[in-house]
C-alpha cells in the first residue's frame, strides 16, 4: 500500500484493489493547489471548503461524508461522529473520524478533531496501525493535545497533518508548524518522505513518526 500527502488533511491511500482520497480541498479556500487525481472512494470529515471539495476528485468515486459503516471495493470504512472543538461543536460544529481497513492495515484519519476522544470511542478504534492526526492547533488539536491522544490510541505509525504551510492563505496563518509538534513529541528534525510504502508485515516494532512531502501533482 502507498500513502501520498496532498497537504492539509488530504491523503491518497492506494491499496491493491482501491484508491481512497481523504478531505480534498478547494484551492481558493486553502491557497495551495489540489492535484489532479482519480480515486474509487472519497472521505470527507466535515463540510468546510478546505476539506470537502470532493468534486476535485476524478473517476466518479463513492463519497462518504456521514458517520456509519461502509464497504467499497474490499475496503471497510467506519465513520464516527466527534467534534471540531472542545465545546461539543458549539464553535465549529461536528467532525467525522474514519477508521479505514485496507490491505489488512487499520488507518485512522482524525479529520479536524478538536477534542480528546472518550474511552468508548478509543475502544471502537482500538488497534490502529497508522494514525493521521491534526497537530496545528487553532482549528484542531494543538501539539500537546495531539501527543496526549497519540498516547491513548497507541498507533504504530503517526503521520502529522493540518499544520502550517507557508503558501497557505491568511485564514491559516495561526496554525502551528509541524516542527513544534516534533518538539513536543521529543523527536529531532524528521526528513520528509515522498510517499509511505507499507504493508502489515513491514510495520515497525516501535512507534514511528512519518512526515510526508506535499505532492503537487
Amino acid at each position: 500500500m502507498e500513502i501520498y500527502y496532498f497537504g492539509h488533511s488530504s491523503f491518497k491511500i492506494k491499496g491493491k484493489q482501491a484508491t481512497l482520497i481523504t478531505d480534498p480541498y478547494d484551492d481558493s479556500a486553502l491557497g495551495i493547489k489540489f492535484p489532479k487525481v482519480e480515486a474509487d472512494i472519497v472521505t470527507v470529515s466535515h463540510s468546510h471548503s478546505d476539506h470537502n471539495a470532493y468534486q476535485k476528485v476524478e473517476g466518479q468515486p463513492f463519497l462518504i461524508s456521514e458517520p456509519g459503516e461502509y464497504e467499497v471495493k474490499g475496503v471497510s470504512i467506519f465513520g464516527f461522529k466527534t467534534f471540531h472543538d472542545l465545546k461539543q461543536g458549539n464553535d465549529r460544529g461536528e467532525n467525522i473520524i474514519y477508521l479505514i481497513e485496507i490491505d489488512s492495515l487499520r488507518i485512522c484519519h482524525l479529520g479536524d478533531l478538536g477534542e480528546i476522544l472518550n474511552d468508548q470511542l478509543l475502544e471502537e478504534i482500538n488497534g490502529v496501525d497508522i494514525l493521521m492526526i491534526p497537530v496545528g492547533g487553532f482549528y484542531t488539536l494543538d501539539p500537546e493535545k495531539a501527543v496526549e491522544l497519540i498516547a491513548k490510541i497507541e498507533p504504530t505509525i503517526v503521520i502529522p497533518m493540518h499544520f502550517k504551510i507557508p503558501q497557505m492563505g491568511k485564514a491559516f496563518e495561526n496554525l502551528i508548524s509541524v516542527e513544534d509538534f516534533f518538539k513536543v513529541m521529543g523527536v529531532g528534525q524528521i526528513s520528509p518522505l515522498p510517499k509511505l510504502v507499507i504493508s502489515k508485515d513491514k510495520l515497525p516494532e516501535e512507534r514511528q513518526i512519518i512526515l510526508l512531502e506535499r505532492k503537487n501533482g
